[in-house]
């Protein structure tokens, strides 16, 4: 069964919002968990406009499952994260302007620097992931970084299966056989929902975990977050 992981930096973003802490995170993560999430995610950026640095510490203490921490690996990123030593690090490359994660890694450009934080990473047991589009080359020169996983950003698929087109998944599908075939695990994540997510899981083989924190949250404003949580489980079987 695919994992579940579910990023709450929606639920940061509503706190941040007004100020205070409400709704509580570390409560909102440890609900997340009793509903039968497998991981938490976050991605902090430098401007902590969602996710804070010190929600990582405040989270790590009283997690049960897998923490994943996203993010661009500029020096006080890398530091967090090895402060925190959660089971993931998931290297994104942010542009600074950016809403939201916009793109993949260009792992061929930029493979000796990816190379030096990743053994970074794993010299302190911290399995590694790597945020790539569905291409081939990509796949291909994350094999050669030294990383654990790849991490598929799915946005793609997400719109053109809301057209109708579901050879959109193809080239995931493609990839991810790639991946295993090169001995890396396969994560995705971005516009995934309750509307996409079976489709992509059965087509998309080798799928390790999706991380999913917009479109989930979203929808638990109609469903409650319990049920939420238990319809993404349901897909994923």
């Amino acid at each position: 069964m695919t994992k579940l992981s579910v990023n709450i930096n929606k639920i940061a973003t509503l706190r941040n919002a007004r100020g205070g802490d409400v709704p509580n995170l570390v409560e909102a993560a440890k609900n997340i968990e009793s509903y039968g999430a497998e991981g938490i995610t976050v991605h902090p950026r430098p401007d902590e406009r969602h996710i804070r640095y010190a929600d990582v510490h405040d989270l790590k203490p009283v997690l049960t499952t897998e923490f994943n921490i996203e993010g661009k690996p500029i020096q006080q990123f890398i530091d967090l994260v090895l402060e925190a030593a959660p089971a993931q690090v998931t290297l994104v490359p942010d542009a600074e302007d950016a809403i939201t994660s916009n793109a993949g890694w260009d792992t061929i450009k930029h493979k000796e620097y990816l190379k030096e934080v990743i053994a970074e990473f794993k010299y302190h047991g911290i399995r590694t992931s790597i945020f790539v589009d569905p291409e081939k080359k990509m796949i291909e020169g994350a094999a050669e970084t030294g990383t654990d996983r790849i991490e598929l950003y799915t946005e793609s698929f997400a719109v053109g299966y809301a057209r109708g087109d579901k050879n959109a998944v193809k080239p995931y599908a493609e990839c991810a056989g790639l991946a295993h075939k090169l001995g890396l695990g396969v994560n995705a994540g971005h516009d995934l929902s309750l509307q996409n997510l079976k489709f992509f899981n059965t087509e998309v083989p080798h799928l390790a975990e999706v991380s999913i924190g917009h479109a989930l949250i979203s929808e638990a404003l109609y469903m409650g977050l319990e049920k939420t949580i238990q319809e993404y489980l349901k897909l994923l079987k």
